[in-house]
């Protein structure tokens, strides 16, 4: 029987996560950005940039819900896995929380695949994005509990929620009390 991993938050940077992976949330060009984006590619160094231009080489662009890892280059995480979210359009409320939904199972997913027992998430798309932080971290902890449910075989032992502003955090602290 697989234990129930320790979910929880905190404000730390998460460039700074002694973590099995990091996840990015990163453009689909993979080419580092603004926000987290830019703050992992230049923590980590010239490496996860020459990864993920190799991965776009490749394979394209990343489209929204979907994932890539890379190596984590001078960062103290392992693993970087690159998840591009979904840019807020209202009106189109369904398909953007699928999206979103999205970019945690496929990250949780391949993080399994690397052997990743300890992960840590950005709030993903809730800065330029505009993803309404509220809705994304009811979005976010119900894909993140709903595929933990329905893939007992995972390892995971540590998913850590890495908030960047303190609406996020209470928002996050909230509702792990209010979940079973």
């Amino acid at each position: 029987m697989t234990s129930v991993p320790r979910l929880s938050v905190t404000s730390d940077d998460i460039t700074t996560l002694a973590v099995d992976a990091i996840v990015n949330a990163a453009n689909s060009s993979l080419q580092g950005g603004g926000g987290v984006d830019g703050a992992i590619h230049r923590a980590g160094g010239p490496a996860i940039l020459s990864a993920c231009r190799a991965i776009v080489a490749a394979q394209g662009p990343c489209r929204p819900g979907d994932a890539v890892v890379t190596d984590a280059g001078e960062l103290p995480a392992g693993l970087v896995i690159h998840t591009v979210g979904p840019v807020w359009n209202p009106g189109d409320d369904e398909a953007m929380k699928a999206t979103l939904a999205s970019c945690y199972r496929r990250s949780l997913q391949l993080g399994m695949e690397h052997g990743v027992r300890s992960i840590a998430f950005p709030n993903i798309s809730t800065g330029v994005y505009r993803f309404p932080k509220p809705l994304a971290a009811a979005v976010t902890l119900d894909a993140v509990i709903e595929w933990l449910e329905s893939t007992p075989e995972h390892r995971y032992t540590d998913i850590l929620f890495a908030c960047f502003d303190d609406e996020n955090r209470n928002l996050y602290e909230t509702l792990l009390v209010e979940s079973p």
